[in-house]
């Protein structure tokens, strides 16, 4: 076998890799020459990187020649740098392909280090979309890149960081002829401000569709009014999901900072809606009960954001709660608190953001009917409290407000005009009682909620009177609460005051607060 030298050429292109909802800049160093056997390509990818790149050799190849160039027989080695950096995903395509050619002299960009790059070819040359687009145009404009190129698709969602050149390209082909002159590209731009604003308080579903249960509308105003957590109680078809689906309607508007958050987390996801730059509406899931933990929660051998993390500034939806599976509800109980889910692996640790509102539903016994106003339960003594077991104690006493919800008379179904408050109408009052609470924790970092208030405020600002302080000590005595639902108790006050306009918490807005505790009667469960 005869063995020929190449002349040694280095080129350095630039990528970058996602790590929870932020990026770090990747070189991607390709050398080309050294001593092959005649006829036999040599093309080997080190630094860390996973199956999906390794294979990108049979993609950038095909791509290389149905794009009109050619590959050389020679040695090629490239370098993901830092070496010690995991990377994953077939984004790196692009950038590999372009410093191929340039380190083997098919073409001659010399400005295609100014540029970040990232993009998956298919085997024509054409580009597909790539997920985290949004954390890596932050990333490319803080380290002054000249500009990013990438899938056209991607385009406009990168857009959305200005002082950024965004380069949409279509294909390898359209790629190499802007970086070589030979075509120009005008930079995709978006109105980031129109965007937001655009259609942000426009929902299909409205509050005046529900009849009836002005009770449970009271509690989840109370909730969307201090952001609390919420769990409805009731027989199959009492109207929970339908309440439920209603939240995100009253909820205050996301601003920029918040829409900015929530769409960094859907694009590292990669489940942005198409041609949508930003996110503009609270999100609302509703995982299926069946759902893993990881899935929840987040994680994987490379980790990704879970449900929790993709309902930060939004609504986690639980419906049938003792069904999902305890393992999962349990680990949810950090990130209740701390507003964020840290995950750790050997070689990295990431930190999701989650603050969310959690909304869950469940019927009260396992047949469904207990305490249902016209059928009996049959479920045998005992069921209903093992059934309400399946939800730990220390899970329930991070949810502010426990409502049980009857079933809609017959008479208010058949109406023929529903004749409640439109979800217009709540919101403004949710509002109002949510810049009351912005004034209030203008000197706390990161609270802009009553829910989210630390342990040390709730002492400054739920201050009770005489009154109150022995209605509440009799009502710490007779359901036998624990300090953390005292604390929820007096955060609800708060926002029920707020809602109200009122400065001081009365012993009517403790009351109140008390009567959403009633998962933690006693006397809850009993069969009658």
């Amino acid at each position: 076998m005869r063995y020929i030298f190449v002349a040694y050429m280095l080129v350095r292109t630039f990528a970058s890799a996602v790590e929870g909802v932020d990026a770090r800049c990747i070189t991607v160093e390709v050398n080309s020459g050294g001593f092959v056997a005649e006829g036999k390509p040599w093309y080997n990818v080190v630094g860390l990187p996973d199956s999906a790149i390794r294979e990108g050799s049979y993609r950038v190849e095909a791509a290389v020649v149905n794009s009109g160039f050619y590959n050389k027989r020679m040695k090629i080695v490239i370098n993901l740098a830092p070496a010690d950096v995991r990377k994953e995903g077939a984004a790196y395509d692009l950038p590999i392909a372009l410093g191929y050619l340039n380190a083997t002299d098919q073409i001659t960009a010399q400005d295609l280090g100014d540029y970040m790059i990232m993009g998956e070819l298919s085997l024509s040359g054409a580009l597909r979309p790539i997920k985290g687009a949004l954390p890596i145009a932050i990333q490319a404009r803080a380290k002054g890149y000249k500009g990013f190129i990438l899938p056209a698709e991607n385009a406009r969602e990168a857009a959305i960081v200005s002082g950024l050149p965004i380069y949409g390209v279509a294909s390898l082909r359209e790629a190499i002829d802007f970086l070589t002159g030979k075509l120009a590209l005008d930079p995709v731009e978006v109105d980031t401000r129109n965007e937001f604003f655009n259609d942000r308080t426009s929902y299909e579903v409205d509050f005046s569709d529900v009849r009836g249960q002005e009770n449970i509308k009271r509690a989840m105003t109370i909730a969307a009014a201090g952001g609390h957590n919420v769990i409805l109680i009731g027989p199959p078809g009492a109207g929970k999901t339908m309440l439920a689906r209603r939240l995100p309607t009253i909820l205050p508007p996301l601003d920029l900072r918040e829409a900015l958050e929530t769409t960094k987390i859907h694009s590292v996801a990669g489940i942005l809606p198409e041609e949508a730059a930003l996110i503009t509406k609270r999100p609302f899931r509703s995982p299926h009960h069946t759902i893993s933990d990881v899935a929840l929660v987040g994680g994987g051998s490379y980790p990704s954001p879970g449900e929790i993390s993709l309902s930060h500034n939004g609504v986690l939806f639980l419906d049938e709660l003792p069904e999902f599976k305890r393992s999962a509800l349990e680990v949810m109980r950090q990130p209740m608190e701390e507003r964020r889910i840290i995950i750790s692996r050997a070689k990295v640790t990431v930190d999701f953001p989650a603050s969310f509102m959690l909304v869950a539903s469940m019927n009260p016994c396992p047949c469904g009917y207990f305490n249902h106003p016209t059928r009996d339960c049959t479920c045998p003594p005992g069921a209903v409290k093992r059934y309400l077991s399946k939800i730990s104690g220390p899970l329930l006493d991070r949810i502010d407000l426990q409502v049980e919800v009857t079933p809609v008379p017959l008479e208010k179904l058949a109406g023929s005009k529903p004749n409640s408050e439109t979800s217009e109408m709540i919101a403004k009052k949710v509002l109002m009682a949510r810049k009351l609470q912005a004034e209030r924790y203008t000197n706390l970092a990161g609270i802009y909620c009553n829910a989210q208030m630390p342990s040390r405020s709730v002492r400054e600002w739920c201050r009770i009177g005489a009154d109150g302080n022995q209605l509440l000590k009799s009502a710490m005595e007779k359901l036998q609460l624990s300090a953390r639902a005292y604390d929820r108790i007096l955060k609800v006050s708060r926002t029920i005051a707020d809602l109200e306009g009122a400065d001081e918490i009365v012993p009517a807005h403790l009351a109140e607060a008390i009567n959403f505790r009633g998962l933690d009667r006693e006397s809850w469960g009993e069969q009658r």
